[in-house]
């Protein structure tokens, strides 16, 4: 069949690479931080997955308070979207390892939903910031044109 685990990290690398490629610094900032927790997810993944619920804890703890800094020196809107994303991904990790619930349909599917929402999110940055980016060139071109 399918693995949706390389699917969505597939296509959370190449939201990150799109990322690196056409926004601004803090969407290139939080593609950094997305494509470590990729790489340090998939490792943990491979290597010790018995430990793969603290490790993906961890990880996504970590990557938030990355995305924290970049949120708080940047002030992007759409990292106000990826930080409630991966709260929520916290509370999720958390509450299935407090209370030893083994992984089910439930987990899986938030996990696969709020990850699409943080690259989406991504995504939606991206795209704003490209548009920025454009818009004030074609302005620059304009002035530029029209001053004597």
């Amino acid at each position: 069949m399918f693995d949706l685990r390389l699917i969505l990290n597939t296509f959370a690398i190449l939201c990150c690479l799109f990322a690196l490629w056409k926004g601004g610094r803090a969407e290139r900032m939080g593609a950094l931080a997305v494509l470590a927790n990729v790489v340090i997810g998939q490792t943990g993944h491979l290597v010790a997955p018995g430990l793969n619920d603290q490790i993906r804890l961890v990880n996504d703890g970590l990557t938030a308070l990355l995305l924290l800094g970049v949120t708080v020196r940047y002030g992007a809107l759409w990292m106000g979207g990826v930080m409630l994303f991966y709260a929520a991904q916290f509370a999720m990790h958390s509450f299935y390892i407090v209370t030893e619930r083994k992984p089910d349909f439930l987990r899986a599917l938030i996990n696969n939903v709020d990850y699409l929402g943080i690259v989406s999110c991504l995504i939606i940055g991206t795209i704003v910031a490209w548009r920025r980016r454009v818009i004030n060139r074609r302005k620059a071109a304009s002035t530029a044109s029209t001053t004597p």
